[in-house]
């Protein structure tokens, strides 16, 4: 006779999701990085020079913001930004922050 396996499976393929999205609830910006408190109370941290619009950004055009959806991303209308909470978990940089770094690498040879 088989015996069944205890426990519950809660890898992606069990088709089951154990964890809810992400979800900011608060922001806090200085001049060097952007926090995000989560709804389930975590912190993330990333590096405002991963934002070169917010980095560039006058600290009163930098706080004003949104939440797109129930928190999922933030949105500045101003500064034409959008930030998912999933790519700061990630830790993903944005696209213009990329496309810098790759120009001064390739002046540094």
């Amino acid at each position: 006779m088989k015996s069944k396996q205890r426990g519950t499976s809660t890898s992606a393929a069990s088709g089951i999701d154990p964890s809810p999205e992400p979800l900011g609830k608060n922001i806090q910006i200085t001049d060097d990085y952007l926090a995000v408190t989560l709804k389930d109370g975590r912190i993330i941290s990333t590096p405002l020079e991963w934002y070169p619009r917010l980095h560039r950004a006058k600290p009163a055009d930098r706080g004003v913001w949104e939440w797109d959806g129930d928190g999922i991303g933030i949105h500045w209308p101003l500064l034409d930004e959008d930030l998912s909470i999933a790519g700061m978990l990630r830790g993903v940089p944005s696209m213009e922050y990329k496309r810098q770094q790759r120009r001064l690498a390739e002046s540094a040879v």
